[in-house]
């Protein structure tokens, strides 16, 4: 005499709820990190653009003294692949050459602030002015181009910004400082306004979820027939 089997019931609906256990808490503990990074990272951009607000002098010591590291490194590299044996022999005069006014470069800008700083807004200076006057061309020159007059207004822009930081290095440093430091007060304000909405919206999705999922499962047997 056979016994009837009473595992065909209630038995599949329970073993599923150890293979969600798992990635609910796993996808829980995800969010809770992802909300945490974010608050952080935006507490820290605060602090930079309260320091470059508060302490200018010493935050372009600090650009300085990173922009020589910056150069430095760059001229290294530029070396090492001079003597590299992919680089063609036509281009490893070119790279030793700006390989050596990098590192000179650097070497300048550790020998106090006030060189870094003026190393520092030529380069910007040249960036800008190289950029603008490019952008403007290639705007100008090409009439199919997707808004055209943007392009060429931001070019234009370009390239008085790059003018005037190569005419008045040390003052357009200064005030390109201040608005680097209000900027990323903005930015760090956004950051933690989107790390608190998304801890609110976390503690609204985990009761929900939970009141959700309960009725899914039911642990009393179903009357047999």
């Amino acid at each position: 005499m056979t016994v009837p089997s009473h595992s065909s019931g209630p038995v599949s609906p329970r073993g599923s709820e150890p293979q969600e256990g798992p990635l609910t808490e796993g996808m829980a503990a995800l969010a809770n990190m992802g909300w945490q990074i974010l608050l952080t990272l935006g507490l820290a951009t605060i602090a930079l653009g309260v320091i470059a607000l508060v302490w200018p002098g010493a935050t372009l010591r600090v650009i300085g003294v990173l922009f020589g590291v910056y150069l430095l490194a760059t001229g290294v590299f530029q070396l090492a692949a001079a003597f590299g044996t992919h680089v063609p022999r036509h281009l490893r005069v070119l790279h030793f050459i700006t390989g050596a006014a990098s590192i000179l470069l650097g070497l300048i800008c550790f020998r106090g602030p006030l060189e870094s700083i003026f190393l520092l807004a030529l380069w910007i200076g040249f960036s800008w002015l190289l950029r603008g006057t490019l952008e403007t061309i290639a705007a100008a020159s090409d009439q199919t181009m997707p808004a055209r007059g943007w392009h060429v207004a931001f070019g234009i822009i370009g390239t008085m910004a790059g003018i005037v930081m190569i005419i008045m290095p040390f003052a357009s440093i200064a005030t390109l400082t201040l608005v680097v430091g209000v900027m990323a007060i903005v930015l760090g304000l956004t950051e933690v306004v989107r790390a608190i909405r998304t801890r609110v919206e976390i503690g609204h999705l985990a009761p929900g979820t939970a009141t959700q999922r309960r009725p899914l499962f039911h642990a009393r047997a179903h009357p047999q027939h």
